[in-house]
Parts: C-alpha cells; sequence; structure tokens
C-alpha cells in the first residue's frame, strides 16, 4: 500500500458504484447530485463515479454504447450533461464529507477516439493490416500500445487533469492488470506528488500491483466463492480457506473490495437476488465484517432493485424512496464506522474463529481491537442446523447490530439457526 498518509479513514470506509445513466430517470449529474444526500445519510464515505468521459460510435454496443469505450479522457459525455454540472456533483460531495473517485480506462480506447485521431502511429497497437489492435473481443475498443512511453505519459497527463482541474480524490482503475505495474507505479509517484492522499483502487488481485501502485484492489476470489457458497457449489469452508490463505498473499494486506454486486456483475450475472437467493443479506453482512474489506454498495442496492441493467441503453431505477433495504444497509454502514474492531486497514481488527460443531455450515468468529469487540455467527448455508459451541473469554453483553437489541452470549451456545440466519453482534 501507499505510504502517503489519507485524510479519509479507509480502513472504515463504505464505497458506492454510481451508475449515472441508470440512478435516476433524468441520467445526469444534476440529477445524480440531488442523491448524494441520501447515500450520505446511508453511510457511504466514497462515490466511484463510473466512466464519464464522451463514447465512440465506431462499433458502438446498443444505443448508447459502453461508457468503458472512451472517446476523450479530457471531457465528459454530454448525455450527462456540463463539466460544470460534475463539478457542482464533486463539490456537493465534498460539503457531504464524501470522496469522489473516477472510474480510469488505461488499456484501451474508443476506435474513433481523440487519441487515434492526434496522436503518432506507435501509441496504439496494430494489427496485420495497420489497424488499431482489438483487445479481447472489446470490438469497440482500441489497444494502447504500452511500450510507448508518450502513451504513460499521456495517460497521467490525463489523470492529473481531474485532479488539478477537477478536485477528484482519486481513481478506480479499468482491468489494471492489463497495463504494466511499472506504469503504476509512476502514476502513482505523480499523483501523490500534486495530491499526496489521492486513492488508488485496481480491478485486479495481482500481488505486484500493491508495490508502489494501489492502494486497494478487487476481492473477485471472495465474491465468486460467496455466489458459489450460495448456489451450493461448494460450502463455507471454502471460505474459510480462502481467509487463512490471503493472510499470506501480500507483505502488506491491501484494503479488498468486497461486494455483492457491481456493474459487471449486475449486467451480465444477474442481480445478487438472482445470483444469491435467500442468502442475500448474510453475504451482503459478510462484505462489512470480513477482514480487509472495502465494503462496495452498487447502484440499486440501495434501495433493494432486484434488476439486472443494460448496460449499453437506458434503463434507470424506477425509484429511489427509502425502504427496509436502505435500513438494512444503514445498520451495516454504522457497524462499520463505529467499531475499531472492523478497522481493514493493515493493522485493522484481528479475526478469531470460535470452533464449532458445524463448520461446513457455520461461521463463528470474532474481530477485535482497542476493547472494541464484533462477534459474528452466520449460518452460511441453505440448511436449519443445530449448533453448538462454547464462546469462553467472548461471552458477555452485547448489542445486535441489526435489530438494536441487547443480547446475553453465553459461554456455552445450543440453539437452532435457520437457513443463512446470521447474527452481528458488538459490545456495549
Amino acid at each position: 500500500m501507499s505510504n502517503n498518509p489519507l485524510t479519509t479513514d479507509w480502513g472504515h470506509a463504505v464505497l458506492y458504484e454510481m451508475n449515472i445513466r441508470q440512478l435516476t430517470p433524468e441520467g445526469t449529474f444534476v440529477a445524480a447530485t440531488k442523491h448524494l444526500a441520501f447515500l450520505r445519510d446511508m453511510g457511504v464515505d466514497v462515490v466511484w463515479v463510473m466512466p464519464l468521459y464522451p463514447i465512440g460510435r465506431e462499433g458502438r454496443k446498443g444505443s448508447l454504447g459502453s461508457y468503458y469505450s472512451v472517446q476523450d479522457y479530457c471531457a465528459v459525455n454530454p448525455e450527462f450533461g456540463t463539466i460544470e454540472e460534475f463539478d457542482a456533483l464533486v463539490a456537493e460531495a465534498h460539503r457531504l464529507g464524501m470522496k469522489v473517485l473516477l472510474d480510469w480506462v488505461a488499456n484501451h480506447t474508443a476506435r474513433d477516439a481523440r487519441w487515434l485521431r492526434e496522436k503518432p502511429y506507435d501509441w496504439y497497437e496494430r494489427d496485420a493490416q495497420g489497424a488499431a489492435a482489438v483487445p479481447w473481443d472489446w470490438s469497440d475498443t482500441a489497444k494502447l500500445n504500452y511500450a510507448n512511453r508518450e502513451v504513460w505519459q499521456g495517460q497521467i497527463d490525463a489523470m492529473l487533469y481531474w485532479i488539478k482541474n477537477h478536485a477528484v480524490d482519486g481513481f478506480r482503475c479499468d482491468m489494471a492488470m492489463l497495463v504494466p505495474v511499472e506504469f503504476w507505479q509512476e502514476v502513482s509517484a505523480a499523483l501523490h506528488a500534486v495530491k499526496p492522499d489521492v486513492f488508488m483502487l485496481a480491478e485486479a488481485e495481482e500481488q505486484n500491483l500493491f508495490d508502489r501502485a494501489f492502494d486497494a484492489c478487487y476481492g473477485w476470489e471472495v465474491h465468486h466463492l460467496l455466489c458459489d457458497i450460495a448456489q451450493g457449489k461448494c460450502r463455507v469452508d471454502a471460505l474459510r480457506g480462502w481467509l487463512y490463505a490471503d493472510r499470506e498473499r501480500y507483505p502488506q494486506h491491501p484494503l479488498r473490495m468486497m461486494f455483492t454486486s457491481n456493474h459487471d456483475e449486475n449486467s451480465w450475472s444477474g442481480s445478487e437476488f438472482s445470483r444469491l437467493g435467500d442468502a442475500v443479506r448474510v453475504m451482503a453482512a459478510l462484505t462489512f465484517v470480513l477482514p480487509y474489506s472495502l465494503p462496495l454498495i452498487y447502484t440499486g442496492q440501495e434501495v433493494g432493485y432486484d434488476h439486472s441493467f443494460e448496460f449499453f441503453d437506458r434503463d434507470p431505477l424506477p425509484s429511489l424512496a427509502p425502504n427496509e433495504w436502505s435500513s438494512f444497509y444503514r445498520r451495516l454502514t454504522t457497524l462499520k464506522h463505529c467499531s475499531k474492531a472492523l478497522d481493514s486497514s493493515a493493522d485493522g481488527g484481528t479475526f478469531v474463529e470460535i470452533r464449532n460443531n458445524a463448520e461446513d455450515c457455520l461461521m463463528t468468529f470474532v474481530r477485535e481491537k482497542d476493547g472494541s469487540r464484533v462477534v459474528c455467527v452466520m449460518n452460511v448455508s441453505p440448511w436449519s442446523i443445530h449448533t453448538d459451541y462454547y464462546t469462553g473469554i467472548y461471552a458477555g453483553n452485547y448489542r445486535d447490530a441489526m435489530t438494536n437489541e441487547e443480547f446475553v452470549l453465553p459461554e456455552h451456545v445450543e440453539r437452532d439457526m435457520a437457513p443463512w440466519e446470521f447474527f452481528v453482534l458488538h459490545n456495549l
């Protein structure tokens, strides 16, 4: 992780991925700005704005195209509004005490990008016919050539434009493993020189990305484990194994962005309700209480919208009225903010398991730091189970984070638990 100081308490932060196109019927910066107070009240600390740049027209998919087909790195999509309206969104987020991250697409541009017209031929990888190469099957994009160091500086200059001129606080970097780690190291050094508390999130899990480059990474592996457990493809002991293996994965544990949904999962694999079924609540709770977690809420989750958004067309949320899901996430964010035990930084809360009689179904563990304690009892299975375990030194008086009721945890617990039932207790 970066050694630069961060003004936000990232160890207790909660992220929100904002899909401007689908968030409101208007699909604009102005309309999205009006939703910021709702998000802050729910406990969101950081808003990650999906790509806001003009979208290419050559090879465009759907009626509006992919956000990740960037035509111009230093402009905004007129579909969303003006640069001044984006500045107002950032200013309002800052007024409310929230940070703003921009989605950055370094690997490729649109096939009719400004850079293809204005930059030298060797800024792009080329196919046998001399056309800009298409990465993977992303036929609406053109692959940049990272053998050319001028491309590196072009990217850095464009990122600095947003920090210097539009007050953004950092970047979520798309498919970060597809370009050289040395590039990201140069990016990080250049950005930190201008903004010491800039935050860098990688859509990747490769270990070398945390060598002087990124502050946080995606938790893709743990996400897929949560889905597999919910769908009966494995049991919770697979998650337990991942947790212990992950302790040795990095010299310093980076923050791991954990989630039950994001734009990729929602649009291509279905909503969290379709993927997780009755396990959706316990899996969401896990993303807030596991070690090193930087939990994410995606557009629509704040109101429990059970829908898979169209990716290339308008498909807005029908309502943003607060409901039981808003309250559910507010309870989780409150716990994340208030409990030192859930500090996800490198010197954050410890993770200790309590042995139980059904470890292929039941997770019983304690997070603890500086006198703060959270006890989690989670039936991560589709079966009713009879639980039997000893709490030992962790017995005592607690409050249930999800109901706010006082709870006495005895030294010996023997009780039935329903499928996917869970308790998250914090000491009084």
